[in-house]
């Protein structure tokens, strides 16, 4: 990918998620050079990139780590065009996250992928931190075409967690437990 093509992806990217869901500019760059991570996107008739999607693609499952479409010009049925592209190239489960469904935004974000096929998993989540200083980040699990059981949430955050987010083994197993003892006592 040339280095202007990356440069607006970034730009909408910065445009359209905080920054507790982006890496660093030099961060999200090094992901090109990982065989499991890809971008798709889309290009308005001046061939300019107006959405794309970045998923990680395993053998178990795929990942959309992001998908925006430009602010300027939502609601065209760009995003969904773009996702929809994307889960007719597999029949292998797609999982994303999102925030909880506590406000508005967040609601509509929801509706819209489940409009699409996904569901809204109720297990516990969190997102490590993308940069340094940063804290976990409670979101959310969506899967297209179901929802999965407790058992298959644990395999997807387990590939998450060690394959995105490169958790060493020997870190997980207390991130785990420590997740989910907590929203065990805030749920109970």
């Amino acid at each position: 990918m040339n280095p202007t093509v990356f440069d607006e992806i970034f730009a909408i990217m910065e445009a359209s998620f905080p920054v507790s869901e982006l890496r660093t500019y030099s961060g999200q760059k090094s992901l090109l050079d990982n065989p499991n991570y890809h971008i798709y996107t889309e290009r308005d008739a001046e061939g300019r990139i107006v959405a794309f999607l970045a998923a990680w693609e395993f053998p178990e499952l795929r990942f959309v780590e992001h998908i925006a479409v430009n602010p300027e010009i939502r609601g065209g049925g760009i995003g969904k065009k773009l996702m929809n592209s994307y889960l007719s190239r597999s029949d292998k489960p797609v999982v994303l996250e999102v925030e909880p469904p506590e406000g508005e935004l967040e609601l509509r974000r929801v509706g819209f992928y489940e409009r699409l096929g996904f569901h809204l998993n109720p297990f516990p989540y969190v997102q490590p931190p993308l940069r340094e200083g940063q804290a976990d980040l409670p979101l959310m699990i969506m899967t297209y075409p179901q929802a999965v059981s407790r058992q298959e949430f644990g395999r997807f955050r387990e590939i998450l967690y060690t394959e995105v987010y490169k958790i060493p083994a020997t870190a997980l197993e207390s991130l785990l437990y420590n997740h989910d003892t907590s929203s065990k006592q805030v749920h109970d």
